[in-house]
């Protein structure tokens, strides 16, 4: 047995699921046990797009989604800007009936799916690679005897090419190319798929590619629209204008096929492989249990029943990594609340960006476990959108408070509303379910983005003056009341009153606690940079008065500044635990804040543990922030048991990516946190969790850490700085050594030992 990271089963994805009669799914709906899809299908990803592997061996089935293919879409009664849509299927026909020796993975080790069984006697074996570097998709075929490998390989349009127009298959050379334009915003799209047979007869017609006795082949796949992250996108309304002058993407699409063809399948498996690992390498996890002899949807089953497996717990963790560089990576679009994943029409949700959590959750895991890079595309959809969100502010302010309105671009900062698409910067909450305290939310993950690299490019470039200019923003919305600076027109995301309606009040702790942070941060940054902008001082001026966490009288962190008594105001046991954004993933509630988080610890009790997938995965970073690794702990057990599918994917439900990332940055605070300026070692190691190590996770100040331990304490920890530093521990007693063995000079604080790092050293942490 070896500890390789590999979901594994022995059968092929179920039937069910496939015929979709109604295309459009809506938010709550319950799928089957055997949709294949959605609980079967293993997901492959490059940013660029994502496929479904079902692994079937009659007619094998890849479903493609490419993120920008997009359309205006009704759903649920309700008019949203935007809805992502599957674009394209790939059917591979085998008519293989009986078959043994069945086995169907996902290597997170080398992001490779794959499928390997016997038929009369002939082992077949099929690859498939989503390839980053060579932004292709790749299929490997084979078989253990010459001229045993024939199949029928046929492209298809999704649900008979609905919404489809002007549509075109055609044959060019050992390449099938279809296309058209989708939509309401008239997106021109493409696909090609090449063929590679060694040996064997091609025959083409219709469309297809008929192989008849060949010894191996595999497919290269391109696919691509005519979207372009652009300010136009977002700026013109007129949906069939929004793309105008974008080119097609034939060109472009051919020419990178072309660059495919000096390589073969080899060297491209090995240039993909390269690349995936040189980030997910980074990190590794052990919890000292071995690889099971049993598949994955077996050994969840067993988890199920109480028989709790810490590899599979460590294969959940590694999978939401897997699944973060799988769906964002630079210069591809940022991760949906379906990673880059969807079979739909008109999926949950319209596959949009949510940000009163799910966007800030998806990039929760990027910094602490060392991919930080996953999280450009989102800086660049938001730079990209900037001037459309400076709109989007003046709108609300000329509304709400038009004394206080002022002419010009940008005048009055910026902000964002909840929901969002790649083609729709939607307008900011004015007596919704969620006030503007998404905006500040959202900045939360830019000051962690410096934080953890300290890259002072980054910070004076694009997030300062992104701090700056939210800030006035901000201010513009604080209205004075009782002498407190308060929000308007605030809201607890999605707590609705008993007529369904959004509680609409003034204050709310989400809203309040996150401008907190915001102004924090932006006088920090002007700290570091040494700026004197006037909005610092106003903002100086009001921070101490933004009253910005309560604690009620059942030692409980209010939601609502009006409410007595927890759960006077909305649901008791709410997925959202948006009053304590301030313990994770902000910082207002920490060990200094004694009073604040017992009471956090208190409404985390008030409140429940089983909520949707994420709002369970948002449950286990907060108790592991008020240092309650058991408890985190026994959150992960039931989200495990009660919300992951058999392809471990997460249920919101139905499917929603934003809890496998969630509950890996929660495994991740209970191996290391650093959000007070120190870097704590296992600050809540779960009692289940006797030995282990972990390598690789990432603190602020760009630290990297690497710690094992047994018995359920640290044996020892090495730490090593990005630039000259100090580093502050928290240990009241312990011994550091450099690279030498030399015992290093220390200064002892309380319960911090500090000293000096000089960049890239190696330095070993001992407990006394």
């Amino acid at each position: 047995m070896s500890k390789e990271l590999t979901m594994w089963y022995t059968s092929p994805a179920p039937m069910e699921g496939d015929d979709v009669s109604n295309i459009y799914v809506f938010e709550r709906q319950i799928v089957s046990d055997n949709d294949g899809w959605e609980k079967w299908s293993l997901p492959i990803g490059c940013g660029w797009f994502g496929a479904n592997i079902f692994g079937r061996t009659e007619t094998e089935r890849v479903q493609i989604t490419e993120n920008s293919f997009q359309t205006v879409q009704s759903w649920n009664k309700s008019v949203y800007p935007n809805g992502l849509a599957n674009f394209a299927e790939l059917y591979l026909d085998f008519g293989h009936k009986e078959v043994t020796d069945y086995r169907r993975y996902l290597s997170l080790d080398n992001a490779i799916a794959g499928v390997t069984y016997n038929y009369n006697g002939v082992k077949y074996e099929r690859e498939y690679i989503a390839s980053y570097p060579d932004k292709c998709l790749v299929v490997s075929l084979t078989a253990s005897e010459n001229g045993k490998l024939s199949f029928t390989m046929r492209p298809e349009f999704p649900y008979g090419g609905a919404h489809r127009e002007e549509p075109y298959k055609y044959i060019e050379g050992n390449t099938i190319i279809f296309g058209g334009i989708f939509g309401k915003y008239r997106v021109q799209f493409e696909a090609q798929f090449e063929l590679h047979v060694n040996g064997g007869t091609v025959k083409a017609g219709d469309g297809v590619f008929c192989v008849e006795g060949a010894d191996s082949a595999y497919i290269v796949a391109v696919f691509g629209t005519n979207y372009k992250m652009d300010k136009q996108v977002f700026l013109e309304d007129n949906f069939p204008e929004k793309l105008n002058g974008f080119p097609h993407p034939h060109d472009k699409l051919t020419t990178r096929l072309a660059e495919t063809r000096n390589k073969d399948y080899a060297e491209l498996r090995a240039r993909h492989i390269a690349d995936y690992k040189s980030l997910f390498d980074r990190v590794t996890l052990d919890l000292g249990e071995e690889m099971p002899c049993i598949p994955t949807n077996e050994l969840l089953e067993q988890y199920k029943v109480d028989q709790k497996s810490r590899y599979l717990e460590t294969l959940f963790f590694q999978y939401g990594r897997y699944l973060l560089i799988s769906s964002s990576r630079p210069n591809t679009y940022p991760a949906n609340l379906q990673g880059t994943w969807n079979k739909y029409d008109a999926p949950p949700f319209g596959s949009g960006y949510w940000y009163n959590i799910n966007v800030q959750m998806t990039y929760w895991p990027a910094f602490v476990t060392n991919i930080t890079e996953t999280i450009e595309p989102l800086v660049e959809w938001i730079h990209t959108a900037m001037e459309t969100l400076e709109n989007r502010a003046s709108e609300y302010v000329k509304k709400m408070y038009p004394d206080r309105f002022e002419e010009g671009q940008g005048a009055n900062g910026w902000g964002i509303g909840c929901t969002n698409w790649l083609y729709k910067m939607h307008q900011i909450g004015i007596a919704t379910h969620t006030g503007p305290g998404v905006a500040p939310f959202t900045m939360l993950m830019f000051w962690d983005y410096y934080e953890f690299t300290e890259d002072k490019k980054l910070l004076c470039d694009i997030v300062y003056p992104w701090l700056k200019s939210l800030c006035v923003f901000l201010n513009k919305i604080l209205i004075e009341k009782d002498g407190k600076w308060l929000v308007e027109n605030s809201a607890s995301p999605e707590q609705l009153d008993p007529d369904d309606e959004a509680h609409v009040t003034v204050g709310c702790t989400f809203d309040q606690s996150m401008i907190w942070e915001c102004f924090n941060e932006t006088i920090k940054a002007a700290e570091i940079l040494g700026d004197n902008d006037p909005i610092i001082d106003i903002i100086k001026g009001k921070i101490n008065d933004l009253d910005h966490m309560m604690i009620g009288v059942d030692n409980n962190i209010k939601e609502f500044r009006e409410e007595v008594h927890y759960g006077d105001i909305g649901q008791k046991n709410h997925r959202h635990i948006s009053q304590l954004v301030g313990l994770y993933p902000g910082t207002s509630i920490n060990k200094y804040t004694p009073e604040y988080l017992k009471a956090a610890e208190n409404t985390l009790e008030l409140r429940g543990d089983v909520a949707t997938g994420w709002g369970m995965a948002h449950r286990i970073n907060a108790w592991a922030r008020v240092f309650n690794g058991k408890r985190a702990h026994d959150v992960l057990k039931q989200l495990l048991s009660l919300r992951i599918m058999p392809n471990l994917w997460d249920l919101h439900p139905p499917f929603q990516i934003d809890g496998n990332f969630g509950a890996t940055s929660g495994i991740a605070e209970m191996l290391l946190q650093s959000h007070m300026n120190d870097v704590d070692i296992l600050p809540c190691l779960p009692p289940d969790w006797q030995i282990g190590s972990f390598t690789g996770l990432r603190a602020r100040g760009g630290i990297t850490v690497d710690a094992k331990w047994a018995d359920c304490a640290l044996i020892e920890a090495t730490v090593k700085a990005d630039a000259d530093r100090e580093i502050r521990i928290a240990m009241a007693e312990c011994t550091v050594k450099d690279a030498e063995g030399n015992v290093v000079e220390t200064v002892k604080n309380g319960s911090l030992t500090s000293f000096a790092a000089k960049a890239g050293v190696i330095y070993t942490v001992i407990p006394a």
